[in-house]
This record gives structure tokens, sequence and C-alpha cells, in this order.
């Protein structure tokens, strides 16, 4: 037989694995409403424009051996802010799909 403690920790385990159900369920149900399907073109075409931010946050960074002033580095900062979260939400989207919140093909 289960003493106490073992049927405890069985008991907050299926609570656990419930609530993580319904939490799928509810990413899947909100974020399938918004991006109802994705195809390889369009998951493409966002991977493509994060490389360009990417690209241009580079350029900006390299061009400050031209001599910089402070302006140069605010338009540096924002084009980071700029790659930074655009390379965030390529992030998300790639755990969207592989937690199948988002349907592909």
């Amino acid at each position: 037989m289960f003493d106490e403690e073992s049927l405890q920790i069985r008991k907050q385990q299926k609570f656990l694995q419930d609530v993580e159900h319904a939490i799928r369920d509810a990413n899947r149900d909100i974020i399938h409403a918004q991006i109802p399907h994705l195809d390889r073109a369009k998951f493409v075409e966002f991977a493509t424009y994060v490389a360009h931010l990417r690209a241009d946050y580079l350029s900006a960074g390299l061009g400050l051996v031209n001599g910089a002033d402070g302006s140069t580095f605010e338009a540096l900062r924002l084009r980071r802010e700029a790659f930074e979260e655009a390379k965030a939400v390529f992030a998300a989207l790639e755990r969207a799909i592989e937690r199948n919140y988002v349907d592909i093909g």
C-alpha cells in the first residue's frame, strides 16, 4: 500500500499534469484563433525580416569605426532593440510550432 506522503505526491503530480494540459489547450485555442495557419513561406518571410534587422544592427555597429556621436549610439540602440524583439518573436513562434499551438502546412 501507499503511505500518505506517496498519495500526496501522486495527487500533486496529477494536479500539475491537469493544469499543464489546461494551459496547453488555452494556448492552442488563443494562439490558433489569431494565427490559424502558418505555412513555410510566411515562416521564411519572417525569418528573412529578422535577418535584415540583424544585418542593419551589425552594419550600424561596424559603422562606429567611422566616428560616433550621441545620435549614432541612439540609432544603434534602436536597431538592437528592434532586432532583439524580432528575434524573441521568432523564438516564441518556434516554440508555438513545437507545442502544436499553430497549424503548419
